[in-house]
């Protein structure tokens, strides 16, 4: 299969799955060229031993995890230097949640939620979008993280449960 061929395929799976880990739709399109350019260095070397949509779905998922650690460092680059460096200027761009497909008045309250889920352990977080937002049985999920089925159901359910004790105690508050 040409990279043409699975860019037409693929680039909207690409791109939901990174907008469900960044929110933010500028950044998911930068993670999504990103995957392409990974999958066109490595398609010779692409060995067959798994589905082409779960190789590319580890890419994606590995983009956008590299991608919030990234900003997570920028953060706190930004932060440490503002302690030494007094110029007024920001230095860094706190994170916005810009998903389209989300109404205006819904904003908020899937923002909030969104908040939670990027605050799960980063398998937990991938089991649990892969499941919910991508549909995915906890076979693909399997399949996709290279754990068992056992594996992943229980991240799932750990994701769940974490979830929930965060919305409590934030409700709580």
């Amino acid at each position: 299969m040409s990279l043409e061929e699975l860019y037409t395929e693929y680039k909207d799976m690409v791109f939901n799955l990174a907008l469900n880990y960044i929110q933010n739709y500028e950044d998911a399109q930068e993670i999504t060229q990103d995957v392409f350019v990974a999958v066109h260095k490595s398609l010779d070397s692409f060995r067959h031993q798994s589905n082409v949509s779960t190789w590319i779905y580890r890419i994606t998922i590995n983009k956008s995890l590299d991608y919030i650690k990234a900003r997570k460092r920028k953060r706190r680059f930004g932060l440490l230097t503002s302690l030494f460096v007094n110029s007024g200027e920001q230095l860094f761009e706190p994170g916005h949640f810009d998903h389209p497909g989300v109404q205006l008045e819904q904003k908020e309250a899937v923002a909030g939620l969104f908040r939670h889920i990027n605050n799960l352990p980063p398998n937990q977080k991938t089991a649990l979008l892969l499941n919910k937002t991508e549909g995915k049985s906890q076979a693909e999920v399997a399949e996709i993280m290279d754990i068992s089925p056992k594996a992943a159901e229980s991240l799932i359910q750990r994701a769940k449960t974490n979830l929930s004790k965060m919305i409590q105690t934030s409700e709580g508050k």
